[in-house]
């Protein structure tokens, strides 16, 4: 798939009385650009979505579109639990330039696998975007199965799926269903690696805003063939993959940055800051790193 190998799904800056700081959104797009990401994800859930306005999620779009100017893809998180505020919103992303829509498993309402076909159909059917399902279940309390993702995969701009289930019997199943043709990312950084074993793309990342070159230096010497490095890497990154999520996302990797400079403000209620005791795990575990300046 054009969108690479490492897409890091970004966080959104806020100004210190909560609106959106697009021009920090913009200077952290070209950073990660230029450390790993071949691509973005804006506005997905470790944007914090669910609490960005329609007219927010449309000028971060554009923001980060003219802020890249070629150098990578904007993918547009654009999946709602409604689909007809996903197809209006896939419709204003198209229309500013996104390179791409990430639609995540319609949350709350619990569709069955018919109503989830009928949901990303209708929403493929307003754009000629290639499109990346998003599959997370702890979040959204329902599963999208290999079965309904082999039928969307036959959708012409339907390329790919984020899949954070967890479940490799569930990617395996997938990759067998939809073939070559069809991207498999991996949804959680510390199963980037296994993923790949079983033809995975690469992987949609949080971790990427601190080592995307580390990640990509990883999944360049899995596809080179070089198992035993890749695996050396996964190895050394996990105390900080899986410390990243040690409580609720994007909280975590939201006050990583900001201890490390960025400024990138707090979180939209009813996400609430990083505890003391967490702040001082984050910041041993920087050093551990050594991503401290």
């Amino acid at each position: 798939m054009k969108f690479g190998s490492v897409i890091t799904a970004m966080v959104t800056p806020f100004h210190p009385n909560g609106k959106v700081n697009y021009h920090k959104a913009q200077e952290l797009a070209q950073f990660l650009l230029d450390n790993g990401s071949d691509s973005l994800v804006v506005a997905g859930t470790t944007g914090e979505s669910p609490t960005l306005s329609f007219q927010e999620k449309i000028e971060l779009f554009s923001a980060v579109k003219e802020a890249i100017n070629g150098k990578g893809y904007m993918i547009a998180g654009t999946g709602t639990y409604t689909t007809e505020e996903s197809v209006q919103l896939s419709k204003a992303a198209t229309k500013v330039g996104a390179d791409g829509l990430l639609l995540v498993v319609p949350y709350y309402n619990k569709p069955t696998q018919e109503g989830l076909y009928r949901h990303f159909k209708t929403i493929a059917e307003c754009t000629h975007l290639p499109i990346i399902m998003y599959n997370i279940p702890s979040r959204t309390n329902c599963n999208l199965l290999p079965a309904t993702v082999k039928r969307l995969a036959e959708i012409n701009n339907i390329k790919g799926i984020k899949e954070s289930s967890g479940m490799m019997d569930q990617i395996s199943e997938i990759k067998k269903l939809t073939g070559d043709n069809f991207s498999i990312y991996s949804g959680d950084d510390s199963l980037t690696l296994p993923i790949l074993a079983l033809g995975g793309t690469g992987v949609i990342s949080v971790a990427a805003h601190l080592v995307g070159k580390r990640i990509k230096n990883m999944i360049n010497l899995f596809k080179a063939g070089d198992t035993k490095q890749a695996l050396d890497i996964h190895l050394e990154l996990l105390d900080l993959v899986k410390g990243l999520f040690v409580t609720t996302s994007p909280i975590l990797i939201k006050t990583a940055l900001n201890l490390l400079g960025w400024e990138l403000g707090g979180l939209r209620l009813p996400l609430s800051e990083a505890t003391e005791k967490e702040r001082a795990f984050l910041e041993k575990l920087l050093d551990q790193y050594s991503l401290k300046n």
